[in-house]
């Protein structure tokens, strides 16, 4: 299994696939990479020489931020939020929706799951008199 990033990307897959294993490398920016460090992306991850894994290692630690370091920058972004009190930053705080979504039904995702409340007795009968 190469070792790139910190994370080891699985052998038997293609690596224009194997390279998304890595946080904040998705389709299009591993395309990129291999297309700057000149390797094909059919090349099997566990095919690739020590030299190819370098290059393709040095060109993403130069170029992206990837793994531990975004990561922590996400989680500051939220916490900024948070901290200066702005509608996003409640959303996150109470663990609801953040981009607008519904509530009401779905949700539940970010709501988990259902937290049943017993609800009102139906209205019997009007008494006739």
């Amino acid at each position: 299994m190469p070792r790139i990033a910190g994370v080891d990307v699985p052998n038997d897959k293609r690596i224009e696939y194997a390279l998304r294993y890595i946080y904040g490398i998705g389709p299009y920016i591993a395309s990129q990479v291999l297309k700057e460090a000149g390797i094909d992306g059919g090349v099997k991850a566990k095919d690739l020489t020590e030299d190819e894994v370098a290059r393709i290692a040095n060109i993403i630690s130069r170029s992206y931020t990837v793994e531990g370091q975004l990561r922590r920058m996400v989680q500051q972004n939220i916490a900024r939020l948070r901290d200066i009190g702005c509608y996003r930053g409640l959303r996150h705080r109470r663990g609801l929706p953040v981009r607008g979504q519904r509530t009401r039904s779905n949700a539940r995702t970010r709501k988990g799951p259902k937290k049943t409340v017993a609800g009102k007795k139906g209205v019997k009968e009007m008494h006739r008199g």
